[in-house]
Order: C-alpha cells, then structure tokens, then sequence
C-alpha cells in the first residue's frame, strides 16, 4: 500500500510504438487537501476508488488504497467530484524489468505527455528510454490532483 514511483516529461510520441497496452481514462476527485486525496476513476470498462496520502518531500513515496468497484458507481461518482474531470489515454511500455505507465492527456490538459514509472525502492535503477524528458517527480503542478484544479493549458496565463 505504499507506492514509490518517478514521474517525466515526455518529449517524442516515440514510446506510442513500444505500448504493450493501452486504456482510455476519466478521473475526477472528491477531495483534494494536501494530506490526502480521493480520487474517482473509469478505466475502460471497470471503476475504481483511491485514497493517497501526502507525498515524502522528495515526492517518490506515498500511501495509496485503491479498490475497484462497479463502473455504474464510478460513474455516478465521477458526478459528485470536483470540476474539470481528467481525460487521458494510459500506454503501458515494458523497459527490462519494469512498466512505465504514458498518459496523454486530453480536453484542458492537451499537449501533456507524462511518464511514470513505479519502483521498489527509492534508489532503485532502472533503463530511461529515449523518449524520456525531464524528470518532474515532486513538482505538484503536475499531479493529476493539481491539473484538475489548473489544468495545463492555463499555465501559461496564470504563469505557473
């Protein structure tokens, strides 16, 4: 129930090639506080509820639940969260002995590429492919808590 995980920029539509998979997601939030946050999610076909607890300060570690319940519930869930519900399509890439997770992103937050990658440990190494940007683990900004608050395409005018 502890998730540790890297999160980059992406700077080519490169990885879109090497997808072992891929999912269309819609996620919104009941609450977002700085200690913990719950989120609502349809992935394809199936719903989900999650609780995450505040971040270390490095940003790679924290506690997360998550349980899947009937899409019809997420779905009336969905309706309660807090505006600007998050569109994205999810591409699993194998790298050796890891998954990175892309989501690209649609509606407010178009033209964000995000790639995460969920390890072991904190100091755990892995292969960054060459479609990997800039690491951006522990910039608030770009969780999907924040960017259902200031979606990306406000960025710039409100000079984040």
């Amino acid at each position: 129930m502890i998730e540790i995980e890297r999160k980059f920029l992406v700077k080519s539509d490169a990885f879109k090639s090497e997808a072992i998979s891929e999912s269309t997601i819609s996620q919104g939030f009941l609450t977002i506080d700085p200690e913990r946050t719950v989120r609502v999610r349809t992935k394809n076909s199936k719903g989900f509820i999650t609780v995450k607890g505040k971040s270390n300060a490095a940003g790679t570690t924290r506690f997360e639940w998550e349980k899947e319940v009937p899409i019809d519930e997420a779905e009336k869930l969905l309706s309660l969260c807090l505006k600007h519900i998050i569109v994205k399509k999810r591409y699993k890439i194998k790298a050796k002995n890891h998954i990175f997770e892309v989501d690209e992103f649609y509606d407010k937050n178009k033209g964000l590429v995000i790639a995460e990658i969920e390890l072991s440990s904190e100091d755990e190494s892995f292969i960054k492919p060459d479609w990997l940007g800039k690491e951006v683990t522990g910039e608030i900004k770009y969780y999907n808590s924040q960017l259902s608050k200031h979606p990306f395409k406000n960025w710039e005018k409100e000079k984040l």
